[in-house]
C-alpha cells in the first residue's frame, strides 16, 4: 500500500488520528495489557472493525492473547488448531490478507465455513513484526461482507507498525524482569544452601544445576522450589 491510498484531504486528519493512537501504545511492563491496549484501540481505529484480537507466535506456535470478545477467541483458535486462515497466512507467507465474505474464500475453506457459522463475514489480518522479530499478527473481523477496503487495510497497517514496537518493547521489558527475578531467586537459594551446608557460592550453584538435571526441571524452577520451602518452613515455625 502507498500513501496515494489517502486522498490529499485525509492526510493531515489520518495523522492526527495516527498520533493520537500511538500515545496510547506505550509498551506496559505486562505483555498482555499491552496487548489488551492495542486491542482496545484498534478497534476505533481501522474503519470497519467490530471486534479484534491478536495472535501471538511463541516457539513456532500461535496463541490467542486479549481476544475482544468470544467469538474472536474461538476463530483465532480456529486458525491456530486447523493451520489455515488470513492470521496464519499474515504470520508465516505475507505481511496481510483481506477477504470480503471468507465463507466462499477458497483459500481457507474450512476456517471460511467455521468464521460463517460464527456470523463472521469479512476479515483482516496484518502481520506484527519489526525490523528483528516476528510477533504474530493483527486480526479484525467484521460481520458485514466487504468491510474492509484498501484504506482500512492502509490504516491498518500502520496501526500494526506502530502496535509491533509497543508489543516488541513490552515483551522485552517483560524478559528483563523475569531474568532479573529468576537471578535473584537463584542467588536467594544458593545463600540458603550455603548456610544449610557450609558450601561456597560456586559449591552451591553446582548443587542446584545437578538438582536442575537429575529433576529435569529448570534451574530457576528448582530454585524458586527450594526458598519458597525455606520461607514456607520458617513462616510455620513462627
Amino acid at each position: 500500500m502507498t500513501d496515494e491510498l489517502i486522498r490529499p484531504a485525509e492526510g493531515p486528519e489520518l495523522a492526527d488520528a495516527l498520533s493520537a493512537v500511538v500515545r496510547t501504545l506505550e509498551p506496559e511492563p505486562d505483555v498482555e495489557q499491552t496487548v489488551t491496549n492495542i486491542v482496545r484501540t484498534v478497534t476505533g481505529s481501522v474503519p470497519g472493525t467490530e471486534d479484534a484480537g491478536i495472535s501471538l507466535l511463541d516457539g513456532g506456535s500461535l496463541s490467542s492473547v486479549a481476544p475482544s470478545s468470544e467469538r474472536v477467541a474461538r476463530l483465532d483458535e480456529l486458525q491456530h488448531k486447523l493451520g489455515e486462515g488470513p492470521c496464519v497466512d499474515a504470520v508465516f507467507e505475507d505481511v496481510a490478507y483481506r477477504t470480503g465474505d471468507v465463507g466462499l474464500d477458497q483459500r481457507w475453506p474450512q476456517f471460511g465455513a467455521g468464521a460463517a457459522e460464527l456470523g463472521v463475514r469479512s476479515m483482516l489480518a496484518i502481520r506484527l513484526y519489526t525490523g528483528k522479530t516476528l510477533l504474530g499478527a493483527l486480526n479484525l473481523y467484521s460481520s458485514e461482507r466487504d468491510a474492509f477496503d484498501e484504506s482500512a487495510e492502509h490504516v491498518g497497517g500502520l496501526f500494526a507498525a506502530h502496535a509491533a514496537v509497543a508489543l516488541a518493547g513490552s515483551r522485552a521489558q517483560q524478559q528483563l524482569r523475569s531474568a532479573l527475578e529468576s537471578r535473584d531467586v537463584i542467588s536467594m537459594a544458593k545463600g540458603i544452601l550455603m548456610e544449610r551446608h557450609r558450601v561456597t557460592d560456586d559449591q552451591a550453584f553446582h548443587l542446584l544445576v545437578r538438582a536442575s538435571q537429575n529433576s529435569n526441571r529448570k534451574l530457576h524452577d528448582v530454585a524458586r522450589w527450594l526458598v519458597t520451602g525455606t520461607n514456607n518452613a520458617i513462616n510455620d515455625g513462627q
